[in-house]
């Protein structure tokens, strides 16, 4: 500590020895209070320059201590006249060297202010470019009372745990329901109660709609020829678009017998497989600059035909580049153009790119065209069906580019425009597959928006960037990158909201603030781009429908937690915005599909979206029938689950949903998952609790639908259904008692809310009353503003 009891602190390191500092003290004079970047920047550079002294200390160290006049004797007057020791400094520095250490203390001063301004610059910049995700911060008023009751679904969690005799043989893609892939993991979160969920609402008596004779077959009962038969194993058998990375080049010390004639075609068939790859997989997955590449892979044939071997790096991106192009066909077209299957032909080019890539030393690369052939590689492999080795090999490929700098921006290291441009597409399409692989296998993102500072690459066309004087802004048009700059910019914004979810949780941030900033972000993108779309020209439209599935997308990522809370209803409101979302995601989605004009790139549909909302439709019209949208959902809901056409109308949900539950609960029984016991010891507490229970009206009608000041407007909605008669499947038997802990339960009215439908059972008196108006966390003054009450109308017929 100084002279006047201030902390002291050491400044940065130099030449000299280091020197305390007193910390800055605030204008008030309390202390350890610091001024926010901005002030202190301002206030350092406004700061006159102190000019230091340099006195010499004449004085013994006695006589300065006791305030006594030193005659400077040795030893002195007074120190021999009481018989203290007399002691003096060491001599006085000379000039030059008392000149040069007030120069170092000037510089230290100097080093602080220049510090702290830069800090204060950084911070404003890094906040400035993290705002372009999700537009303007929203300011909303403060929240709402009724924001505290808020709970998402306990059935629900971020983290698996698997039981040790679990199969490991078995693969962890989960089952096959028509062309939804289905998995304990949805929408990123484990649900190891999905079979109980659906088993619950598969008996809810206000959604039964069977015959007595149909009822009489209970629904408790699995399907016995799922669990008998030999179709056990074909139930989860991955697809067809599987693809497994091999370990083969991971272990690899870069020396194989295998040789690049053994997996390399001919010069004609590897230029069909390239142009290939040029109109399907590079408007979708750019990741190479076009001339660039095109000048590497002449010089790759250039070293071929002269029998000489091309660089490890080179192989790896041409035999990527290759691999992509053959799984960017379908069956029919490898076999009418190449005479053989594409199972063989995906194998072949798979081990050739594979071995490359194990020559090249990708485990300790430090080239970008080694990692850029890496990520290639990975894109066609983890779209639709992903296993836990593809979160690893992602993983992998996110620690060598960090490794390699590459979460720097290219800028700052003095690249030029191409290779700033290919550093950040790879970079970004790590990020994505950082993403997907996370939903598919959790737990959650590990890269975060605040350990990087890479920019986007510019939206400019690739043959702009090696004109004499190379754009440094984006060009306001569509342009070759653009398609993927949707896809990049629309991931980085589902990261945001991947990290408000948490904190939605934590009751750190409002539901409003959420979806507000999903509003601008939308509002933010058809600007930016969509204004620009012209829906004659086919990757174009494209663009448009997979911007609107990744932004639409992001509402169900918030609102489907909430969906199907077992304390509230959620409003009607909300679940209209959840409809109409996950209708409008559904369309979309088939129409890449299903479109001649937009199939070169369809192959690519499902690694932008799964067809999971398709579940959550199925739960709201398996509950309301007489939905507005019932025949736009069914036409959806026909194609995802194939329903086979011979199934009535009114019993396809009723099948589809048993046809899930028991899949599922196969599943999970094989993978041996393990529910945490939070979750139980909740779901219990729900269920059961000792002393009196009351009995609790249904939540307001579906057709009443909540305005921005609070009223109701009634529509016409049907009465709700009776309450269904108690089921054994529905409670079960505890110990009473002030201890009594309920066991693992479903209850009636958590079906009811996880399907959306009233109910009215009975629930502990000392739980809060389950009222579709006591929502979650909405101030619906602004709620108007970014969703307008007249493009919600009543949606019950």
């Amino acid at each position: 500590m100084d002279t006047a009891g201030r902390p002291l602190r050491f400044a940065p390191e130099s030449n000299s020895h280091e020197t305390p500092v007193p910390e800055r003290q605030s204008s008030n004079g309390a202390l350890g209070i610091s001024l926010a970047p901005a002030a202190a920047a301002a206030a350092a550079a406004a700061a006159p320059r102190v000019r230091r002294r340099n006195r010499m200390i004449t004085s013994c160290l006695e006589c300065r201590r006791r305030k006594l006049k030193c005659d400077k004797s040795h030893p002195c007057a007074n120190c021999t006249r009481n018989t203290r020791d007399c002691v003096f400094l060491a001599p006085a520095l000379d000039s030059a060297s008392q000149l040069r250490l007030t120069e170092i203390k000037e510089k230290m001063g100097s080093l602080e202010r220049v510090l702290e301004q830069d800090v204060a610059r950084q911070r404003s910049a890094h906040t400035s470019w993290k705002a372009v995700p999700g537009g303007e911060p929203v300011d909303f008023a403060p929240e709402p009372e009724d924001e505290k009751d808020l709970e998402p679904t306990p059935l629900a969690t971020a983290d698996a745990v698997y039981d040790d005799d679990a199969d490991d043989d078995l693969a962890d893609l989960g089952f096959a329901m028509g062309r939804m892939r289905l998995s304990d993991r949805i929408g990123g979160f484990l649900r190891p109660k999905m079979a109980e969920e659906l088993s619950v609402s598969l008996n809810d008596g206000g959604a039964d709609d069977r015959s007595p004779s149909r009822k009489s077959l209970s629904p408790e009962q699995p399907i016995p020829h799922y669990i008998t038969s030999p179709q056990y194993n074909k139930i989860l058998a991955p697809g067809s678009t599987y693809i497994a990375p091999s370990s083969s080049f991971f272990f690899s010390s870069g020396q194989t017998s295998a040789s690049l004639i053994d997996y390399l075609p001919s010069r004609l068939i590897a230029n069909h497989l390239l142009n290939q790859y040029w109109l399907a997989v590079h408007p979708v997955c750019r990741i190479v600059h076009r001339p660039s590449f095109q000048r590497r892979y002449g010089a790759f044939w250039a070293d071929v035909e002269m029998g000489v071997e091309p660089t490890g790096s080179l192989q790896a991106v041409v035999f990527a580049a290759l691999f992509s192009g053959v799984v960017s066909m379908s069956d029919n077209a490898v076999l009418m153009e190449f005479g053989t299957s594409k199972k063989d032909l995906v194998d072949n080019f798979q081990m050739g790119t594979e071995t490359a890539l194990g020559r090249a030393n990708v485990m300790r690369t430090t080239k970008v065209e080694t990692l850029q052939a890496l990520v290639m590689y990975m894109l066609p492999l983890c779209r639709g069906e992903i296993s836990r080795s593809h979160s690893v090999l992602v993983g992998t490929a996110l620690r060598i580019a960090e490794c390699m700098g590459l979460h720097r921006d290219g800028t700052e290291y003095g690249f030029g425009p191409v290779e700033t441009h290919v550093r950040r597409l790879i970079w970004y399409h790590i990020c994505f597959l950082d993403i997907r692989t996370c939903e598919a296998q959790g737990p959650r993102p590990h890269i975060r928006a605040d350990e990087f500072d890479t920019q986007f690459p510019l939206n400019v066309d690739d043959e702009e960037l090696e004109a004499a004087e190379p754009p440094t802004t984006s060009a306001s048009r569509w342009t070759d990158v653009t398609l993927t700059l949707i896809r990049l910019e629309s991931n980085e914004m589902s990261r945001v909201v991947w990290v408000d979810r948490a904190k939605l949780e934590k009751k750190k941030m409002s539901l409003t603030t959420v979806l507000g900033k999903i509003e601008n972000f939308r509002k933010m993108m058809k600007d930016k781009y969509l204004r620009y779309v012209n829906d004659n020209i086919p990757i174009q439209h494209l663009g448009r429908q997979v911007c609107e599935i990744v932004t639409l997308r992001m509402h169900i990522m918030v609102l489907h937690r909430y969906h199907n809370s077992v304390s509230y209803q959620i409003p009607d409101r909300l679940r209209q915005i959840i409809i109409s979302s996950g209708t409008e995601i559904m369309e979309r989605a088939i129409e890449i599909e299903q479109s001649p004009a937009l199939s070169p790139w369809a192959w690519y549909a499902s690694a932008i979206q799964q067809y999971h909302t398709a579940l959550l439709l199925l739960m709201e019209i398996f509950a309301f029938p007489n939905r507005r949208e019932a025949d736009r959902i069914w036409r959806c809901l026909d194609y995802v689950f194939e329903i086979p056409a011979n199934i009535p109308k009114d019993q396809k949900g009723r099948w589809v949903m048993t046809e899930i539950r028991d899949k599922m609960g196969i599943y999970i029984a094989s993978r041996k998952v393990m529910a945490p016991a939070s979750m139980l010891e909740r779901i219990g507490s729900q269920s059961t609790q000792s002393g009196s229970t009351t009995s609790v009206s249904p939540p307001p009608a579906v057709g009443k639908v909540r305005q921005g000041n609070g009223d109701f407007a009634h529509g016409h909605a049907p009465p709700p259904p009776p309450p269904p008669p108690p089921t054994k499947s529905a409670t079960t038997t505890t110990t009473t008692g002030p201890h009594a802990r309920g066991k693992e339960t479903l209850r009636p009215d958590a079906a009811a809310s996880f399907t959306g439908a009233p109910s009215q059972v009975p629930v502990p008196a000392a739980a809060p009353p389950v009222q579709g108006d006591r929502m979650l966390d909405i101030d619906w003054h602004e709620w108007d503003k970014l969703f307008p009450p007249d493009s919600n109308p009543n949606y019950m017929t």
